[in-house]
């Protein structure tokens, strides 16, 4: 497919465009994708905003361009160009008017019948099992509490004692009690148990505990796994720390120790975590003088003393910033 797309663009642009997008929605078909998978889709390759509307399932899908989901309440306008799902009142729209282009009306095409398979299998007739499409409705806050649960028992699940998990790099995740999480070595965040109900807003706990989870090595120390009903307050800081967000001083100043040495950064947050300096030389395999030394270097450069409980305070509140500064909000 890619060849004869490379062979078209030298004779027919819009037909290599026509290609690429029937070869980019064959792989949502092939990977079973939910519906934000394929309005973002349709989007992208559009390069305009793309909304699924489905109100007799309270289906309202928005993504904008650069694949951002963007869901609004504004009614569509009637001139853009949109199409039919074939049933009911489900529509597709490509925000922005006419005439149709050859790509534009590929991409309503492919993504109108594959949104349409979606539907069926999340919120009808189709039977599935392991479908990421029904995990992306028993996340999406817009569903109804009856279409979660028809998602729950596809996916056999229970109606309690569930949870979302967010996995760096990885679709998401719904466990429980019967279940064995794995995350093979990647950042994850465990959100908060509950109803199948409230698992929208265990999602969001799990993505914002995802930011925390550092990658475990010199440059990054600290857990690759955590769970959000352990963060406590730190949930409000991270509402607070957006992509816009300045570093703070801290946050620079632990940047700057950092390139010192490439032990500094695992020396100083194993003095932030663990329960006395001793065992924190435990941890480190080195001797309580030795990590003595490394942290009055590490003070010179960082401008405060990590060795009182307000200077480990205030060196544990810049490792967590510095977290969500890399990591932004997915």
């Amino acid at each position: 497919m890619r060849e004869l797309a490379g062979r078209l663009a030298a004779l027919d642009p819009d037909a290599s465009a026509a290609v690429q997008v029937i070869a980019y929605f064959d792989r949502l078909v092939a990977t079973r994708a939910g519906l934000e998978a394929i309005v973002r889709g349709a989007a992208v390759l559009a390069g305009c905003p793309a909304r699924l509307i489905d109100p007799d399932h309270r289906v309202n899908v928005r993504v904008l361009g650069d694949g951002r989901r963007d869901d609004a309440a504004v009614p569509p306008d009637p001139a853009w160009l949109h199409a039919p799902l074939g049933y009911e009142h489900a529509v597709l729209w490509l925000e922005r008017p006419g005439p149709a282009g050859a790509v534009d009306l590929m991409v309503l095409e492919r993504a109108t019948g594959v949104a349409r398979d979606a539907l069926e299998r999340t919120r009808g007739r189709a039977p599935s099992g392991g479908d990421p499409a029904l995990v992306e409705l028993l996340l999406d806050p817009a569903a109804t509490e009856a279409d979660r649960l028809h998602a729950a028992r596809r996916l056999r699940l229970p109606e309690t004692g569930v949870w979302a998990v967010a996995i760096a790099g990885v679709p998401p995740v719904i466990e429980h009690a019967g279940t064995r999480g794995r995350v093979d070595g990647r950042r994850a965040g465990v959100g908060t148990i509950g109803r199948v109900a409230d698992l929208p807003a265990s999602w969001m706990a799990a993505k914002t505990a995802l930011r925390f989870a550092a990658e475990g090595d010199e440059q990054d120390p600290g857990p690759r796994v955590v769970r959000a009903d352990e963060l406590g307050g730190l949930m409000v800081l991270a509402a607070a720390v957006g992509t816009d967000s300045e570093p703070a001083p801290d946050v620079r100043a632990l940047d700057h120790a950092g390139t010192a040495a490439p032990w500094m950064l695992a020396t100083l947050y194993a003095a932030a975590s663990e329960p006395s300096l001793r065992t924190a030389a435990t941890a480190l395999t080195l001797h309580h003088s030795t990590l003595q030394d490394r942290l009055t270097r590490a003070e010179h450069l960082l401008g405060w003393n990590v060795r009182d409980p307000q200077g480990r305070l205030r060196l544990q509140l810049a490792f967590a910033l510095r977290r969500l500064h890399r990591h932004p909000p997915a």
